[in-house]
């Protein structure tokens, strides 16, 4: 991701002028970091915090693409706005998975008066993403357990198990080589059968929501969300 997000900030006129790693991560300061106007950070659900917050401190605003430390978003929510700063934390920054959650709220609030279809989630990933299900899956997830009463919670479960608790929502993760990302939510009854699915083709959709998000915040204060970024073009 980090070359990819490189790329196309390069492509959009940038300059990266920091790229950091678990080599020269002290270089993660107010004085190294002095000629950077955002952080866009992709690293892995252990590492994140620390690094979002420590960007915070060193005076940046910061675009957030990890997954998988939900729990602890809260922390960075409140660093941001101690410090009076700026921070946009995306499940996916890909524009057409954004389109794919606007269809995913909008058909589960339709499902909600139809308690005949189940509903289930799977996603399939690249054999590096370390969380599961990913962090686009629990936000389609999340979603559908906004809008639909009669679920409550999300499970994730093997490829040959099954769930009879109809407040619970099975998912199943897969990860594949050079997969970067399949999406697919599906409702089921006797009769039929209706699903939606988002497949990536390649990371240059995240990488260029990604730099489109630290466009969005150089300039700005407060928590945002991709979706503050797509209503700019007023096409949400």
């Amino acid at each position: 991701m980090g070359k990819a997000i490189e790329a196309i900030a390069v492509q959009r006129g940038h300059t990266v002028t920091r790229r950091i790693s678990r080599s020269n991560r002290h270089e993660l300061n107010r004085e190294q970091m002095a000629l950077v106007d955002v952080a866009i950070e992709f690293t892995a659900p252990e590492s994140a915090l620390e690094n979002v917050l420590d960007a915070f401190d060193a005076g940046l605003p910061v675009v957030c693409g990890s997954t998988g430390w939900n729990k602890n978003l809260y922390l960075a929510k409140e660093k941001c706005v101690s410090v009076n700063s700026a921070f946009l934390h995306a499940s996916n920054f890909s524009i057409g998975v954004n389109i794919f959650f606007e269809i995913n709220k909008r058909l589960a609030s339709l499902m909600n008066d139809w308690p005949g279809y189940s509903v289930s989630v799977s996603e399939t990933h690249h054999t590096q993403k370390k969380d599961a299900p990913s962090g686009t899956a629990v936000t389609l997830l999340d979603q559908v357990v906004d809008n639909i009463t009669r679920k409550k919670y999300w499970q994730l479960i093997g490829e040959n198990e099954t769930i009879h608790d109809e407040a619970v929502i099975p998912v199943k993760a897969y990860r594949v080589e050079d997969v970067p990302g399949t999406h697919h939510v599906k409702y089921s009854s006797e009769i039929d059968d209706i699903e939606i699915i988002h497949t990536a083709h390649s990371r240059e959709g995240f990488a260029l929501g990604a730099v489109l998000a630290a466009e969005f915040i150089q300039h700005r204060k407060g928590i945002f969300t991709m979706r503050d970024v797509l209503m700019q073009d007023k096409a949400f």
